[in-house]
């Protein structure tokens, strides 16, 4: 299991363009927001220290994700990109029309929800809300296509409405078709 220490260090690289989390020992993490979407901040960081609140956080997040199907070293690298959006990525504009509307829900930071498209459904943990929408992350491995054009990939950000998100009970809904 990966955990946080003090020898973690945010570091923007501009070979590769890139905001990447030095983990010590020569490992390097790179992170998996675009340039376009990261904050004037994150691409001027030279060694940041990965603070307590970003231990804090990355500790939510992994305790959101705990009944997730992904291996430990996926869920590692799902709450480092979270922890890396919540702190340097811009705020995004609402994308609700992608998703169909549900019930709704007031989630927490953290948390595993469910988005619907008009023909599937994904699991995504919420990055920050602000009561009416929420910052949400693709937790699933298995991209979801949101269009004919368009899809999210592992790790991929989108601003919702909360009345388009619905509560995460452990498995994904089935959906059933009458045969016969």
């Amino acid at each position: 299991m990966l955990t946080p220490n003090n020898s973690w260090y945010w570091q923007f690289d501009t070979k590769r363009n890139t905001l990447m989390l030095e983990l010590g020992n020569e490992l390097l993490f790179c992170v998996s927001i675009p340039i376009k979407q990261l904050t004037v901040e994150a691409r001027s960081i030279s060694n940041q220290i990965f603070t307590v609140a970003d231990v804090a956080a990355y500790q939510t997040f992994k305790e959101g994700m705990v009944n997730l199907p992904l291996s430990e070293a996926r869920k590692s690298e799902l709450a480092l990109n979270a922890v890396a959006a919540y702190r340097f990525q811009k705020p995004l504009m609402l994308r609700s029309w992608f998703f169909v509307p549900q019930a709704g829900i007031d989630p927490d930071w953290g948390e595993v929800v469910i988005l619907k498209t008009a023909d599937d459904y994904a699991r995504f943990i919420i990055i920050e809300t602000d009561g009416n929408s929420s910052l949400c992350m693709l937790a699933d491995v298995a991209p979801i296509k949101l269009d004919h054009n368009k899809e999210l990939n592992f790790s991929d950000t989108i601003r919702v409405m909360n009345n388009r998100i619905s509560p995460h009970s452990g498995t994904l809904p089935m959906g059933f078709a009458l045969v016969g």
